[in-house]
């Protein structure tokens, strides 16, 4: 008898377990590192995204364009849109930096699919490139530019990425998130003034900070335990020397990374081509959003279970 009641005991917590786990909500964090080589970030000493790569799948050459359009230019504007909206340049409309003819309205920001299907969801935006907030994010809740202008572009951007770190910290507990997008731009503006590559001290230095950055934001989601979070990691391009415009020929700049990381991912290295386009379709799957034809995405769904 006592067997019996300690084996029913413990499928009784095996159970409870289960339906616990099931019962979590799901919630996304789009992670955006500007202008980071992964070569650079694996010879950089960064524990916390090595946690997230540990965790999920991973590809080191996630292209920054498609084979069907390449006449956008290898720099932020395009690539942001890209990556915020799941479509290439010739659908979003974005270029070059200009953010002349967007076309956001029929192509819009990924919030505007999270809010269409979960009407109550909350979605935040935190970024300190001012064109993303101001051309590129809807349907957010939240949407902050936490840019401060200094006379160095890349204490500017230091103190921005750490501001905005501490304000999606604060976000998480004040708004719940289900979506939160958020931007570091110091990694790209220390490749703009010092080189892109790894050999470069400072351009090391600099994805480090934004790793112990990560580190926190990791820390804060790891204490909402009745949350599973799927964490998607990327960059609009590479960089080389000093730059990374009109880069179409050179992989150091057509190379970003995509990290798919949580409970919801596979694990290990993707043994397929990827694209910075499919970060949108697989975080709108993973909260159990489908895709629409209509929407016309370009990306696909990787690296889920």
């Amino acid at each position: 008898m006592r067997f019996l009641l300690t084996v029913v005991t413990l499928l009784s917590l095996c159970a409870t377990s289960t339906l616990s786990a099931a019962e979590k909500s799901k919630h996304v964090l789009l992670l955006g590192i500007d202008g980071c080589r992964f070569d650079a970030l694996t010879k950089a000493n960064t524990p916390n995204l090595d946690k997230l790569i540990s965790r999920g799948i991973y590809s080191p050459t996630a292209l920054i364009q498609g084979d069907r359009y390449r006449k956008s230019d290898t720099v932020s504007g395009p690539g942001w849109s890209s990556i915020n909206t799941g479509v290439w340049a010739d659908k979003h409309g974005v270029i070059d930096n200009g953010f002349g003819k967007p076309n956001f309205e029929k192509y819009p920001h990924f919030f505007h699919y999270v809010k269409l299907a979960l009407p109550e969801a909350k979605t935040v935006s935190i970024v300190d490139w001012t064109p993303i907030k101001k051309y590129i994010v809807s349907s957010a809740d939240v949407s902050i530019d936490t840019t401060e202008y200094k006379k160095s572009v890349v204490d500017q951007y230091d103190i921005a990425d750490e501001k905005g770190v501490n304000d999606a910290i604060r976000l998480l507990d004040d708004v719940h998130p289900t979506a939160l997008m958020l931007y570091q731009g110091i990694v790209d503006e220390s490749g703009h003034t010092f080189g892109f590559h790894p050999t470069v001290p400072e351009y090391i230095s600099a994805i480090e900070k934004v790793d112990q950055r990560v580190g926190k934001v990791l820390e804060a989601i790891e204490k909402r335990t009745d949350e599973e979070w799927l964490i998607v990691v990327t960059s609009d391009h590479g960089g080389a020397g000093k730059g990374h415009g009109g880069g179409h020929t050179n992989p150091d700049i057509m190379h970003s990374f995509l990290i798919v990381s949580g409970a919801g991912a596979e694990q290990g290295k993707f043994d397929q081509q990827v694209y910075i386009v499919d970060a949108v379709p697989t975080l709108l799957s993973y909260l159990g959003i489908d895709i629409d034809n209509q929407w016309e995405l370009d990306g696909h769904v990787v690296g889920l279970k």
